[in-house]
């Protein structure tokens, strides 16, 4: 399937809509990766502020292309292409990416998921880090991020019973941010992605950097780089919005531009 018909790229306003549309159930391989990278692509030259990530088949995404796994049998023990780097990519993206997720998504769509910065999830979902289920554990960082979400007993747990959780139990184990009803998942998530939008978008990027530099080396690491790491935010339209808008109108009034 061409890249261009795996993800359907449109924009609500300042929000670009990522829906995948890889049949039969958005498995996550070199097409479906090629295809949202095109739609980070087109959010980027179209001068969006946030990303909304979602499903336009029943689930939102039931694993990893199992293709990937050809070329590692055996002595190679590599995969033929390295999702992990085009995860990293959406966690280290500068724009909010928020996930609406429904059906199943499991394995390597877990993963995707858990690369984004906001996860919705549909009530009657489930999800899973089930890879044990072939034999394998998470390949694409599930584990670690797990153990940063929800503890190193809850990361054991996912990926050695490989079972599907329901999506209270992912709330409560801090695996996803909220849980919506299933006629209400799109709105809601548009929702937030367009909260997020119309945020300080150079502000929402920083918190994303120093973020993951604290999940990555600690806070003492974050400590140190986030003066360094702001510095762009004072010369910034938003501050001096946001500042200005203060003092006249008092907090939470302030209308940014994303510059």
């Amino acid at each position: 399937m061409a890249n261009a018909t795996c993800v359907a790229v449109s924009h609500e306003g300042p929000v670009t809509v990522l829906s995948m549309q890889f049949e039969p159930h958005n498995l996550l391989g070199p097409d479906l990766m090629a295809g949202m990278r095109e739609g980070l692509k087109s959010a980027t030259k179209n001068g969006s502020r946030a990303i909304l990530l979602k499903s336009g088949l029943r689930h939102f995404s039931a694993g990893a292309d199992t293709s990937l796994f050809a070329a590692a049998l055996g002595d190679a023990g590599q995969l033929s292409v390295s999702p992990l780097d085009f995860l990293r990519e959406l966690e280290s993206f500068p724009l909010p990416i928020v996930a609406a997720v429904k059906g199943v998504c499991v394995g390597g769509g877990l993963e995707l998921a858990l690369a984004c910065d906001l996860i919705l999830a549909a009530r009657s979902s489930k999800l899973g880090s089930v890879e044990a289920t072939l034999g394998l554990n998470p390949l694409m960082g599930a584990v670690q991020r797990q153990v940063q979400r929800a503890g190193i007993a809850r990361a054991k747990e996912m990926s050695m019973l490989a079972r599907r959780y329901d999506a209270e139990t992912m709330e409560k184990w801090n695996i996803i941010n909220r849980v919506v009803d299933d006629e209400h998942l799109e709105d809601a998530a548009m929702a937030i992605a367009m909260e997020l939008a119309n945020g300080p978008t150079l502000a929402h990027s920083i918190t994303k950097q120093i973020a993951n530099l604290a999940a990555a080396k600690g806070v003492q690491a974050a400590d140190e780089a986030m003066e360094q790491l702001q510095l762009p935010l004072w010369k910034s339209e938003d501050v001096e919005i946001g500042l200005n808008s203060l003092m006249t109108q008092g907090p939470g009034l302030a209308i940014f531009k994303g510059r």
